[in-house]
């Protein structure tokens, strides 16, 4: 099977290259959120005694999924997967300069440079403290990657395309998934470890392999990372009509949000006449949300987009 991790530096955008790494190479993607859902779901609520269970919790619910599935791991610490995947994982780190990653998050976020360099030093102390908890050290080796890249010379773009020369390189593309007797032998030996401590299954994680809801969508994040544009699918749902109590009845989410321009989008590409629900829950969240910037796509602005893009192919209507 095919394990890469890809690790760095906050600021170094590691996130973009991971997402256009992962669907270049067709590998199901799992972040932060993905890993702590998982090990959430499957062992139950986390507390400070668990954090040096963290290493076995990650081994057992990334060695299910891996039964199913070729992976991308893009979350902190993943790189200590290796002991159970010798030969089947590429370990990537990317880091750059002070500079260059607090410029990164001056433009992610409309920072200014002072409130950047703080943002930036706050984020490597939790990056460090996180990695304290977990593994008994605040510092990353260098031998624990295969592949170290510098995003000072180097976009995300380029960072994702050295890493699937590597991963082909290695031939992690032909491997077949893990076998459920070698997941089963190494799971026996975890959940005995993690036993020990008091921590047993408390219910069965699934995978969060996130699929766009609709074709147009793909092609819309083809064209963001043609361009080199960040983004993040359906972010944040945002509650529209609320009941006599004050309690959420109905939410809307855009399909995108450009963290680069803090914009929400909404793709339409039915008819403009046919697109009156949706104006009307855009409208609505304009006035409950006046702060949020939110942007719709009809079906002309989207053909004129593929047609900029190089593709001919006219989209479907959702």
């Amino acid at each position: 099977m095919a394990l890469i991790t890809m690790g760095g530096l906050a600021g170094c955008r590691v996130d973009e290259a991971a997402r256009i790494a992962a669907r270049r190479l067709d590998l199901a993607l799992l972040g932060d959120t993905q890993i702590a859902d998982a090990i959430r779901n499957e062992f139950g609520e986390q507390d400070a005694r668990r954090h040096s269970a963290f290493r076995d919790m990650l081994a057992s619910v990334v060695l299910r999924f891996a039964t199913a599935h070729h992976l991308l791991i893009h979350s902190a610490g993943a790189e200590c997967l290796a002991p159970w995947f010798q030969g089947r994982i590429l370990r990537v780190w990317t880091t750059a300069p002070e500079a260059n990653r607090a410029g990164h998050l001056m433009l992610d976020h409309r920072l200014e440079r002072p409130a950047a360099l703080d943002l930036l030093r706050q984020l490597d102390r939790d990056a460090k403290d996180l990695r304290e908890r977990r593994f008994g050290r605040r510092t990353v080796s260098p031998d624990q990657f295969d592949l170290t890249l510098n995003a000072d010379t180097l976009l995300p773009e380029q960072i994702a395309d050295l890493t699937v020369q590597a991963a082909q390189t290695m031939d992690l593309g032909t491997q077949g998934l893990l076998s459920a007797p070698e997941e089963a032998r190494q799971q026996f030996a975890i959940r005995l470890r993690l036993a020990r401590l008091g921590i047993t299954p408390a219910g069965t994680a699934e995978l969060p392999v996130k699929m766009f809801a609709h074709p147009s969508e793909q092609v819309f994040a083809n064209l963001l990372d043609f361009y080199g544009i960040a983004w993040e699918y359906e972010p944040r749902s945002f509650p529209i009509h609320f009941d006599d109590e004050g309690r959420a009845t109905e939410a809307f989410t855009p399909d995108f949000y450009l963290p680069e321009f803090d914009l929400y989008v909404e793709l339409t590409t039915m008819k403009q006449s046919l697109v009156t629900k949706k104006n009307r829950k855009v409208r609505l969240l304009r006035e409950l949300y006046p702060t949020i910037n939110i942007q719709v796509f009809y079906q002309k602005d989207f053909e004129n987009l593929i047609f900029k893009y190089g593709l001919t192919e006219a989209p479907a209507a959702v």
